[in-house]
């Protein structure tokens, strides 16, 4: 070897000396993991057994570790040229978009995390971080979904469950606030789908049940109505406006007896004057719904039969009936008539009579005549705390046209115009024979009704 072959070799030797001592400066070296993560919401881009040997593998380690100082320059850097030496190493890939997240490039992050997910869907590092970008960029209903798949595909991941839980509440919050905003405006079919998109993510809330169903009742679907106020009250036993709600819907269909049931439900919770009147409303309404046909076809009657009226009495007045002192009465035409049970209560009560020979004669015609002697008699129980209007009406001598103080009905006919329960025909006649209507005999038991709450 000549000298001069000698210089260029040293020389040479020298220049690839220098390369490799500034390759080792440009390359940083990988720092420890600090005490306190820098982005301790970030989940770690493990690396799978089955890409274990590809090429630049160690260097998604080191790419988290400059990350978790807070260097992302290097992190980029060894995301990158992990990347370059195997483009298919999607742990890499996620690390790269977790540099892009801490930049709050979350379009960027998130192009990164979609590439990592289209070669391994169920990567949940990738799934979280998608979601974080996500929610930089105000897509929190896929950014839900991208955690609650990582919730699958890992269910210890307790950071990940709480971000789930606030965008669930914060959804439902919206959702709800959108319903209700959508029920005032009357929107009823908007405010139903956003009630029912809200169960979705809680279908244990009882109050969003018995918002839908006051909207469902809106609606007019009585009956889905019903189905999401009974889960409102499945879910919260002390939900008395949903009882309430119920009542009124049993109410109007007519099935008193559930109305009454979930009234006395919400009364039980929160005792009111208001519950107190509907249950005794329902309960009557529920007794009078029970009763035979007959009954009920007394109101179109052109004329009611003895029976019939005291049916029309037992059924209304029977408090006022049990408290008239007890008669000794024997009725032997009554027992296959539908109303014999009120016939025996107001014979009992002396109001209606039996006949001398002990028949009752309940499909006998009622006559004005008729039924002023069962009112009088009426009138009189109903004040008998009242001797003031009592001696009043007993001493009324109204002028009737048709009939003297000696006709043998004046009195009754006097204490029933006296006291407003039967008022004069046209030409101040009272009209003793004439046949009584259903109708008409139904507003003299009203009024008589009315002046016994009076006098109580």
């Amino acid at each position: 070897m000549t000298r001069r072959t000698a210089h260029l070799v040293r020389v040479a030797l020298c220049v690839v000396h220098a390369a490799l001592i500034a390759s080792c400066a440009a390359r940083a070296v990988p720092p420890p993991l600090p005490p306190t993560l820098k982005y301790p919401d970030f989940v770690y881009p493990a690396v799978p057994p089955e890409l274990g040997r590809m090429s630049g593998v160690e260097r998604v380690d080191y790419g988290w570790r400059f990350l978790q100082t807070d260097d992302l320059r290097n992190a980029d850097r060894e995301f990158g040229a992990a990347l370059r030496r195997s483009p298919s190493l999607y742990p890499a890939e996620t690390g790269a978009g977790y540099v892009e997240l801490a930049e709050r490039d979350y379009k960027e992050a998130l192009a990164h995390f979609d590439a990592s997910l289209a070669r391994a869907p169920a990567y949940v590092p990738a799934l979280v971080g998608r979601g974080q970008a996500l929610l930089g960029l105000k897509r929190d209903d896929e950014a839900l979904a991208s955690f609650e798949a990582a919730l699958a595909a890992d269910p210890s991941l307790v950071d990940v469950r709480r971000r789930v839980d606030v965008l669930e509440f914060r959804s439902a919050q919206e959702l709800v606030e959108a319903a209700r905003a959508a029920a005032r405006d009357n929107r009823l079919d908007d405010a139903r789908a956003a009630y029912r998109r809200a169960l979705e993510g809680s279908p244990g809330s009882a109050f969003l049940h018995r918002e839908l169903g006051i909207v469902e009742r809106r609606r007019g679907e009585t009956e889905t109505a019903l189905a999401e106020l009974r889960k409102a009250v499945e879910l919260d036993p002390s939900d008395a406006a949903s009882f309430v709600q119920i009542g009124e819907l049993l109410a109007a269909a007519h099935d008193y007896a559930g109305a009454e049931e979930a009234y006395r439900a919400a009364q039980a919770l929160e005792p009111s004057e208001d519950l107190a009147k509907r249950i005794a409303d329902v309960a009557e309404k529920d007794r009078l719904a029970k009763l035979p046909p007959e009954f009920h076809a007394i109101p179109q009657s052109e004329q009611i039969t003895r029976g019939e009226l005291a049916a029309l009495i037992g059924v209304h007045l029977e408090p006022l009936l049990n408290d008239a002192p007890p008669q000794q009465v024997v009725v032997t035409d009554i027992r296959n008539h539908w109303a014999a049970p009120w016939i025996t209560i107001v014979a009992r009560a002396g109001v209606m009579e039996p006949f001398p020979n002990h028949t009752f004669q309940p499909r006998a015609p009622v006559r004005r005549g008729d039924l002023a002697a069962a009112v009088s008699r009426l009138v009189l129980l109903a004040t008998r705390e009242d001797s003031e209007r009592r001696e009043e009406w007993t001493n009324a001598r109204p002028s009737i046209a048709d009939m003297g103080p000696g006709h043998l009905t004046y009195r009754a006919a006097a204490v029933a115009v006296a006291s407003g329960v039967m008022p004069l025909l046209e030409g101040d006649r009272f009209a003793v024979t004439r046949p009584v209507s259903g109708a008409e005999a139904i507003d003299a038991v009203n009024r008589v009704a009315a002046l016994a709450r009076a006098a109580r």
